[in-house]
């Protein structure tokens, strides 16, 4: 087991941290937040904490500093985990980097590729072959269609198909 630290408290932080509990992988989990009060610390003090967490993950809407924070922690040297829930579904040839999260009911199929740092949300098909690069959130019910390739920090819309 191990610790998790999550940056970000906001509405991502709290999806990041219902899926890391799922997963039953950590024996602590914790966040750095500039505004909640329930943060242990701030989103810039994330190297203060490195003794005591050994992983992390950044929960922020803003894919430029999802990305930047990420690489920092990287540097640090945390373990960037990809969290991916219970009732999600992954095949065993899909390919996910650090840092990424799989919200429930998403499908993420047959020799797909999920680079840094993505939010694949709730409900979510990315059928066989496909490709999404660093840094991308797929809003709810997007479907990525086999083979595509969806560029770097891309956001969709609710319920986007993608070509």
């Amino acid at each position: 087991m191990s610790n998790l630290l999550i940056l970000g408290a906001g509405q991502y932080g709290m999806v990041a941290n219902e899926i890391a509990m799922t997963m039953k992988s950590y024996d602590s989990i914790d966040f750095l937040d500039d505004n909640n009060p329930d943060a242990i610390g701030k989103l810039n003090e994330f190297e203060r904490f490195r003794e005591d967490y050994d992983s992390a993950v950044v929960a922020i809407g803003n894919a430029e500093l999802r990305l930047s924070f990420l690489d920092k922690l990287k540097s640090a040297g945390f373990n960037l985990p990809v969290l991916i829930h219970e009732k999600a579904y992954v095949a065993p040839s899909a390919a996910i980097e650090g840092g990424s999260f799989i919200e429930p009911l998403a499908v993420i199929h047959t020799d797909v590729k999920v680079g840094v740092g993505c939010i694949i949300s709730a409900g979510t098909i990315i059928n066989h072959n496909a490709v999404v690069s660093d840094g991308c959130h797929l809003n709810c019910g997007t479907i990525v269609e086999s083979s595509a390739v969806v560029p770097e920090r891309y956001r969709s819309d609710y319920g986007q198909d993608i070509k």
